[in-house]
Formats: C-alpha cells, structure tokens, sequence
C-alpha cells in the first residue's frame, strides 16, 4: 500500500498547488479515500474529482500496474456551516481510528490529522463538500 499511498498523495497535493481546489481534510484508507474540499471557482466539483481520480488512475498505470481502480461515481455532500465542516472533519480524522488501524489519527500516516501535511483553511461554506469515493 505504502507506493500507491505515496503515487496518491503526489497526486492529491499536485492538483492542490496548481489551485485546482482547497484541501481541508483527507484520509486515505485501504479500501476507499474521503477528501474535505472546495473545488476553485472555474472547477466543479465533478471536474475536481476526475483530476484526482483520473490523474492517480494514470500515474498508477504508468508507475505500478494498469488495473481497475475506482468504483463509478463518488458521493458528496455540501457543508452548510462551521458545525457541519467540524463534525465531517472528525468523521474523516476517526475513520482509522473507526477502522481500528490506530488508536489515535495522528498515527496514521495516511490521514490529514498526521502531523505536517499542509492544509487550507476553510471558507465560505457555498462550494464546500465532502467526497467519500471506494477503489
């Protein structure tokens, strides 16, 4: 898992410095990912999701194997306030922890709550949303 998790991330903060969206949250699990976002003002949602997902898709394929990573679609949910930005922020910090892979999340690697993976802060809730996709 620990290259696809790297080739993962790369990608993820690739699309983050390029201005294509805010990251707020993220856990990568081994079964699926959920990402706290807000796509830029010339990107939908939907367009933001293809880049990360797309754009892993490719460089696994390219560095690691071509195989069928992604289930179809994603499942978002718009934040409505700073109440429902914190309590989806934990449920993306717990989800380790949930999954009993750490007793705490800042020991997992993999999670945003890992000391030192670089975040923005959050905005205006309008273009805010949550994605929970599974490989």
């Amino acid at each position: 898992m620990e290259s696809y998790a790297r080739l993962f991330l790369k990608t993820l903060y690739g699309y983050r410095r390029r201005g294509r969206f805010q990251l707020h949250a993220f856990v990568l699990m081994p079964d699926h990912v959920h990402l706290l976002l807000t796509p830029a003002d010339d990107i939908t949602l939907e367009r933001a999701m293809q880049l990360v997902k797309g754009g892993y898709s490719h460089s696994v394929g390219v560095e690691i194997s071509r195989r069928e990573i992604w289930q179809k679609g994603f499942t978002d949910h718009r934040i409505r306030d700073a109440q429902d930005f914190a309590g989806h922020r934990l449920y993306i910090h717990q989800n380790p922890v949930m999954g009993k892979l750490v007793a705490n999340p800042a020991e997992y690697r993999y999670c945003s709550a890992f000391p030192g993976f670089k975040l923005d802060t959050w905005g205006p809730p309008a273009a805010e949303a949550v994605e929970s996709v599974g490989a």
